[in-house]
């Protein structure tokens, strides 16, 4: 209904002033969303070497950032619930028409919202670093979902303590009991706390069947609601409603147990480069880095050309290899041979490679011939980055070690000056040995 002035001009009503917008726009909660997003956005920066390149990687430490993000939201959400306690303004409270449930979720809302947000916001801008660095696979979204809603229920869990408990120091200590909790559970043996625990570790070989975060979101959220009905609803008995939906998602959780996880489709798929002998393959999930792999062992495969005895190819897998191949070096984790999606070190990434050529296990008693005879391969293939640092050391030695770098020496020079057929004959001799203890064929330099 207008209002009409003593001149006859009609005023236009007022609108009744709404509450949950103005929190969500002028109040504490953009505040509390950016420091989720600040926070979690530092985490994963200094991190970055052990994710960015990888879907798997990025996933699991966006993950793992629950950890942190969801005490930071709970006690954002306490602080927010103390506020008409530290204003003096709860009396002034009690006295407005809407309902005790409206008033707190009008307070609550804005801040679930803004740090659920924020940590959505950390999330997707961790997937476009990776984006530009990826080597293969596909984004890993799975978990999204799940750990944004734990972030908000966070939130509305701190605003129920908030109000409850009146203290100042009430945040900072629901911040530090949440990260210890979570922490404490992450590391328990126990299944049920494993998987009823929003911050649990997960595996880069692994994805969540498509109701884990379902159940995860139902059970956090469920309890998260039952707490705000417990408090503040009218008819209480209503809580039991949200309590029994976070049960019946918590015994979800908890029996399929390892069932809410699936092998990732490319886990132990291999791509290989064939042009060469031995072939080289690599998981399918880093397939980009074929071509990069292929030019660091080039200068092996080069000189191995028409030497028989060879593993068929070098391959990268978890388990052992068969006999007829050989270890790849572990790009994982990320941040140590691997840094967004380029090899930190072809030459000691080469090294290990003809290492796993010669596969040579932990004999008891290695002869002096067996000794000479790994070092000058591996010094004619690819020589360790650290060769002449130990040399160096055992020339400064005394006339024990003086004498080994002597006869190693030798050895080099004497499978060095070979002809081209000579050596290709005397390493199809040594390769015949390889992955024995047993000496007797190995040739002698």
């Amino acid at each position: 209904m207008s209002l009409v002035t003593d001149r006859g001009t009609p005023v236009p009503a007022l609108r009744a002033p709404r509450p949950l917008r103005a929190e969500a726009v002028r109040g504490f909660a953009p505040f509390a969303g950016a420091a989720v997003l600040l926070t979690v956005g530092v985490l994963l920066a200094g991190s970055a070497a052990r994710w960015q390149g990888g879907w798997a990687e990025t996933a699991a430490q966006t993950h793992i950032t629950v950890l942190i993000a969801a005490p930071l939201a709970a006690a954002a959400g306490c602080w927010q619930g103390g506020r008409e306690r530290r204003r003096r303004t709860e009396e002034l409270w009690g006295t407005v028409v809407r309902s005790p449930l409206a008033r707190f979720l009008a307070s609550a809302l804005p801040v679930a919202l803004w740090t659920a947000a924020g940590y959505l916001a950390a999330a997707g801008l961790a997937m476009l670093a990776t984006w530009r660095y990826a080597q293969g696979d596909r984004p890993h979204p799975g978990l999204l979902p799940g750990d944004t809603v734990v972030v908000a229920a966070a939130a509305l869990l701190g605003h129920v303590v908030g109000r409850v408990v009146p203290t100042r120091l009430a945040a900072p200590l629901l911040a530090i009991a949440g990260y210890a909790g979570l922490g404490l559970a992450s590391m328990s043996r126990s299944g049920s706390a494993r998987h009823l625990n929003p911050a649990f570790s997960v595996t880069t070989t692994g994805v969540p069947v498509w109701w884990q975060p379902v159940s995860m979101a139902v059970w956090t959220a469920g309890l998260a609601f039952a707490a705000v009905l417990a408090y503040a609803a009218r008819r209480r008995v209503t809580a039991l409603l949200p309590l029994a939906a976070a049960v019946a998602a918590g015994a979800v959780l908890t029996q399929t147990g390892d069932g809410l996880w699936r092998e990732a489709p490319l886990a132990h798929r291999q791509v290989c480069d064939t042009s060469t002998t031995p072939a080289v393959c690599v998981n399918a999930r880093y397939a980009g880095m074929l071509p990069q792999v292929t030019e660091a062992l080039s200068g092996i495969t080069g000189r191995l050309e028409g030497v028989r005895n060879l593993p068929v190819r070098w391959e990268a897998r978890d388990q052992e290899s068969h006999g007829a191949e050989a270890q790849l070096p572990a790009f994982t984790p990320l941040g140590w041979s691997v840094v967004r999606g380029r090899l930190t070190d072809p030459r000691q990434f080469a090294w290990e490679a003809t290492a796993a050529l010669q596969r040579r296990p932990d004999c008891s008693h290695p002869t002096e011939r067996k000794s000479l005879a790994d070092d000058a391969v591996e010094t004619y293939l690819a020589p360790s980055p650290a060769q002449k640092h130990f040399d160096d050391m055992d020339a400064r030695g005394d006339a024990a070690h003086r004498a080994g770098l002597r006869k190693r020496l030798a050895a080099r020079a004497a499978l060095a000056a070979m002809g081209a057929q000579e050596r290709r004959d005397w390493l199809s001799a040594y390769f015949a040995t390889a992955g024995t203890c047993d000496v007797k064929g190995v040739p002698a330099l």
